[in-house]
C-alpha cells in the first residue's frame, strides 16, 4: 500500500512562530504520541548556569512575548503538509491540525532580577504542548534576557549612576526580529529611546524612536553650513547636530555657534527655537567632550548638550567619566548594546524535570551527566527570595512545588554551590517572596501583563534598593546565594546515586 504525500511548496514569505521548532522536536513528540502518550504531562524547567560576562545578576525578560506565543500557539494547513513530507505519521498530524496550547506557566515576573540555576519559566503542559515550543521558548527568553542586562550596565543602573543612552543598534543586529525585539529589551533595561521606528509602532511611544542626521545629510550639501542651516529651518524646536563629518573645531564647532547665533536672533523671544545638542562620532570624545563643553560655555551656550556615539560600551563611557571627567549628556550605543558583544549568548536550557503521574503525583526526571555541575534539580519546583532586614535579596531558595517557606520560621537550607565549606545552614528569613508566579492557567491568562514603562520602573527599582551592592559590581561581584530544601537536595542527591552510581 503507499501513501500518497502532497508535496510542499517553499515560500519564503511564510510565517508561523509555532514551526520555530529544532526538528528533533517533532521526531521525539510524534514517536511519543504513537507509543501513547499523547495525554502524559510533563514538566519543563527553564534556567540558566551563568551570568553573562560572570557579572552578579541578570536580568529576566521576554516573557510577555512568550504568553502571547502560547496563548496564540496553532498549526496551519502548510505546517501540516510540510510535516508530512518529513514522515511524521498520519495520525499526530492530525492530532496538530486542531491542537491549541492548554498548559501552565509559572515564571519570575518580566524584569525580575534572575540568578544562575534558579527557575526562570516552569512549564507544565500535555506532552506535545511541553516539547514543541522549547526553541521558540529558549530564543525569546536568551535573547530578550541577553540584551535587557546588558543595557542595565550600559545605562549605568548597576552602579546607581544612570546615563541618558539611545540604542543605536537595529543596523548591526543579527536580523529584523532582533532589532526589534533588542530595542524593547534595551527600553527594559533603561534606554531612553531607540533608532529604530518598527521598534516603537510595535511597542508603543515607551519604545520612543529618534534620531537627527548622519553624514550623508552634511556631506549633500556645498557645504556643512547650508546642511545646518536646512536642517535648522526645517527643525528649529529640534536642531541636533553632527560635528564631525569634515573637522569638530574648525568645521562643525563654529558653524553650530552660527546657527545658534541666528536661531537667537529669528527667534529671540522663543527660547525653544535654539541648537538642543551636538553629536561627535569620532575621534578622541573625552578630549572632544571637554573642548567642546569649554568652547560652548565659553560662548554663553551652557544649554547646548553634547551626544557621544562610535562604538561604546560600558566599559568605554566609564573610563571616560571616571579617569578624564567626561560627562557627556547622552550616548548613542550600537552593536556593543544589540550584540551584547563582549558576551552574545545567554546559556539558558529547558531541561524535564518531572512527569505527572495519573494519581496527580509527579515523578522527578533528572539528567545527571557526568559532570556534576551540569546535575540538575528534578522534582516539580518552587523558587522563592529571602530579603534580609534592608528589604534586599538575601538568597533564592529552590523548593518542591508543595513546600511553604515562610517568614520568620527557621528553615534548614543547603547551598547548591559546591565551593562553600559549610553547605547546610539554617536560615529565619525576614521577608520572603514566592517569585515564579502563574502567567498562563490551563490555556488562559493568569496576570495582568504589565507595560513598558512598569517594567523600566521594577528593573529600576529592584537594581537601586533590592540587591545587594556587592552583587553589581563590574569586578569580582558578590555570588548570590542559592539554596535547596532539605527535600529538593535529598531527592537530587538520591536520584543521582541511583542514576550515575555515585554521590553529589
Amino acid at each position: 500500500m503507499s501513501i500518497h504525500v502532497e508535496p510542499y511548496v517553499p515560500d519564503e514569505d511564510y510565517d508561523n512562530p509555532a514551526m520555530v521548532t529544532d526538528f528533533y522536536e517533532f521526531t521525539m513528540a510524534n514517536c511519543l504520541y504513537l507509543h501513547g502518550f499523547k495525554d502524559t504531562v510533563m514538566v519543563f524547567d527553564m534556567f540558566f548556569r551563568e551570568n553573562p560576562d560572570n557579572l552578579g545578576y541578570s536580568i529576566s525578560c521576554g516573557q510577555d512575548k512568550l504568553v502571547k506565543f502560547l496563548l496564540n500557539y496553532h498549526f496551519t494547513e502548510k505546517d501540516i503538509t510540510w510535516l508530512r513530507t518529513k514522515g511524521m505519521s498520519e495520525e499526530f498530524c492530525e492530532y496538530l491540525r486542531t491542537y491549541r496550547w492548554k498548559g501552565s506557566v509559572y515564571m519570575l515576573r518580566e524584569g525580575t532580577v534572575a540568578y544562575p540555576q534558579v527557575p526562570m519559566v516552569r512549564i507544565e503542559c500535555d506532552m506535545a504542548g511541553a516539547i514543541l515550543i522549547e526553541t521558540y521558548l529558549l530564543q525569546t527568553m536568551n535573547f530578550h534576557s541577553l540584551i535587557a542586562t546588558k543595557a542595565t550596565r550600559i545605562t549605568g543602573l548597576n552602579l546607581h549612576r544612570s546615563r541618558n543612552v539611545m540604542e543605536f543598534g537595529t543596523r548591526r543586529a543579527q536580523g529584523e526580529s532582533a532589532g526589534n525585539d533588542g530595542a524593547y529589551a534595551a527600553i527594559l533595561g533603561g534606554c531612553v529611546g531607540t533608532a529604530n521606528c518598527l521598534a516603537e509602532m510595535k511597542y508603543g511611544p515607551d519604545v520612543k524612536a529618534v534620531g537627527t542626521i548622519a553624514h550623508s545629510f552634511i556631506e549633500f550639501y556645498p557645504s556643512e553650513y547650508e546642511a545646518f542651516k536646512a536642517y535648522a529651518e526645517t527643525y528649529p524646536e529640534n536642531v541636533s547636530l553632527l560635528l564631525d563629518t569634515y573637522s569638530i573645531f574648525e568645521s562643525g564647532l563654529p558653524n553650530l555657534i552660527k546657527i545658534d547665533d541666528e536661531m537667537i536672533r529669528k527667534y529671540p523671544n522663543d527660547p525653544n527655537k535654539r541648537v538642543k545638542s551636538a553629536r561627535i562620532d569620532s575621534g578622541d570624545l573625552a578630549r572632544g567632550y571637554k573642548k567642546l563643553r569649554k568652547a560652548l560655555d565659553k560662548a554663553g551656550k551652557p544649554y547646548i548638550k553634547l551626544v557621544a556615539s562610535n562604538a561604546l560600551d560600558e566599559k568605554k563611557m566609564s573610563d571616560m567619566e571616571l579617569y578624564e571627567d567626561a560627562h557627556f549628556d547622552s550616548y548613542g550605543v550600537g552593536e556593543n548594546l544589540i550584540t551584547s558583544s563582549t558576551d552574545p549568548v545567554f546559556g539558558g536550557v529547558y531541561k524535564l524535570v518531572a512527569v505527572k503521574n495519573a494519581d496527580g503525583t509527579y515523578t522527578p526526571k533528572m539528567k545527571c551527566s557526568d559532570s556534576a555541575s551540569k546535575a540538575i534539580i528534578p522534582g516539580k519546583l518552587m523558587a522563592w527570595r529571602v530579603f534580609d532586614e534592608e528589604g534586599k535579596g538575601q538568597c533564592d531558595i529552590i523548593s518542591m512545588d508543595d513546600e511553604v517557606i515562610e517568614a520568620g520560621k527557621p528553615l534548614e537550607v543547603i547551598n547548591l554551590d559546591p565551593d562553600e565549606l559549610d553547605r547546610h545552614k539554617i536560615i529565619t528569613p525576614c521577608h520572603v517572596e514566592r517569585i515564579l508566579v502563574p502567567h498562563i492557567i490551563n490555556g488562559e491568562l493568569a496576570i495582568d501583563l504589565p507595560t513598558i514603562a512598569q517594567k523600566k520602573s521594577y528593573i529600576r527599582e529592584q537594581l537601586e534598593n533590592r540587591v545587594w551592592e556587592s552583587e553589581l559590581r563590574p569586578e569580582m561581584p558578590h555570588k548570590h546565594y542559592v539554596d535547596l530544601t532539605l527535600k529538593v537536595a535529598k531527592v537530587r542527591s538520591d536520584m543521582y546515586e541511583k542514576l550515575h552510581g555515585g554521590e553529589l
